[in-house]
């Protein structure tokens, strides 16, 4: 039988109700256990096969808190003319293997590019890379045929108090971004949580993957198959993009005890013209918007947040931090995996539908067997069961 699932050292019945708000800016009140063996190590297969948790505003009792199904029957749940905003960004294969002068291993992983050919990433080990240190790595055939050349260097050129990590100055031959030659030097990082998989590179991409800079994938979106796609789309449920490069630092506990001191990691997002006018023509028509995904979320509501909360389009970063009290602006429902406890994307959900529930929820999962975090099953939060 799973483990009890509530927060740390808290027993939910004997808190009294208007004490709730508390528990919810407190980083301990999204703690939960989870057994082992629900850490999923690899995706469904096929894609679509993965069971999806319904949460609607009929379904709130104890002992059934939400309506388990199968992703595939996403278009008889949705509705026609809704609207489902998707994140088009594509991972990168950012985990590097190299050598310093001395011959000493070294792992680079990339973080975000901070200009051009210069990225911060972090560097094992890294106490000993002081700047200018180089790095020497050895490339493969890989598919790229445009990169005639079989090694790459990189010299560390700043250090960044915030994660610890360097930042890499790579020389490219011909003056090349370095994710036009990455493939042959670098592979796909996993999450440490995954330590046991079979899964293919493509298999931890979206099938509507498009702009690379990624170095984790928009999870919520790997459950889509082409032909779930087309289905949606003769069902006239419609399908629009942003784009948020996801970094690691989304996926890293809250430290702060007080939620409300928490300073979010700063990620780069785009909200094209086109996906805003289609979510005005939605609303105008009556349709819904459902983010598939966190990321998504963060985007569409981070480029509110700079226009005084009115959605316009927006290419820049975001530190945006949702958690229970935040006031929507355009996600109307959600559909996610499930997240890793005492972390900003669960305090996210949380801002949806409430804490308390969440864990209500979070513990049917665990009870009917769910499969968690990235390569996990997923959560459908309807617009009806969102907090107004």
């Amino acid at each position: 039988m799973p483990r009890e699932l509530k927060p740390e050292n808290l027993d939910l019945t004997s808190i009294p109700e208007d004490k709730y708000s508390d528990l919810e800016r407190s980083t301990a009140g999204y703690d939960y256990e989870l057994p082992e063996e629900l850490i999923a190590q690899n995706p469904a297969v096929p894609r679509d096969s993965s069971k999806l948790l319904v949460v609607d505003s009929t379904i709130t009792g104890e002992e059934n808190p939400a309506l388990n199904k199968i992703f595939r029957d996403l278009p008889e749940i949705l509705r026609s003319h809704d609207l489902l905003i998707m994140n088009d960004t594509k991972v990168i294969p950012a985990r590097l293997y190299g050598r310093k002068s001395t011959g000493a291993d070294v792992e680079v992983l990339l973080l975000e590019e901070r200009q051009r050919n210069c990225w911060l990433a972090l560097v094992k080990p890294g106490k000993r890379f002081k700047i200018g240190s180089q790095i020497f790595f050895a490339g493969g055939m890989g598919n790229n045929d445009s990169a005639q050349f079989t090694m790459l260097t990189a010299t560390v050129i700043d250090v960044d108090a915030a994660t610890g990590g360097r930042i890499l100055k790579f020389d490219v031959p011909d003056g090349k971004p370095l994710v036009q030659v990455l493939e042959r030097f670098g592979e796909i990082p996993l999450p440490p949580y995954i330590t046991d998989s079979k899964a293919a590179d493509d298999q931890y991409q979206t099938v509507y993957a498009q702009i690379p800079g990624a170095v984790a994938a928009p999870t919520a979106g790997l459950h889509f198959t082409p032909e779930l796609l087309d289905k949606l789309e003769q069902k006239g449920i419609n399908r629009a993009f942003i784009t948020l490069h996801v970094g690691v630092g989304t996926f890293r506990p809250v430290e702060v005890e007080d939620v409300t001191t928490h300073t979010m990691h700063e990620e780069w997002i785009e909200v094209p013209v086109e996906t805003v006018e289609q979510i005005r023509a939605t609303k105008a028509a009556g349709g819904r918007i459902i983010a598939v995904g966190t990321t998504t979320v963060r985007a569409l509501e981070g480029a509110a947040a700079e226009n005084g909360g009115e959605l316009q389009a927006f290419c820049g970063k975001t530190n945006l931090f949702i958690y229970p009290g935040y006031k929507w602006k355009v996600v109307e429902g959600l559909i996610t995996n499930f997240h890793l406890p005492r972390s900003s994307l669960l305090m996210l959900v949380s801002a949806l539908i409430g804490r308390e529930r969440l864990l209500r929820i979070y513990e049917e999962a665990i009870a009917s067997q769910y499969r968690f975090y990235s390569f996990g099953d997923a959560m459908l939060i309807l617009p009806e069961a969102i907090n107004k």
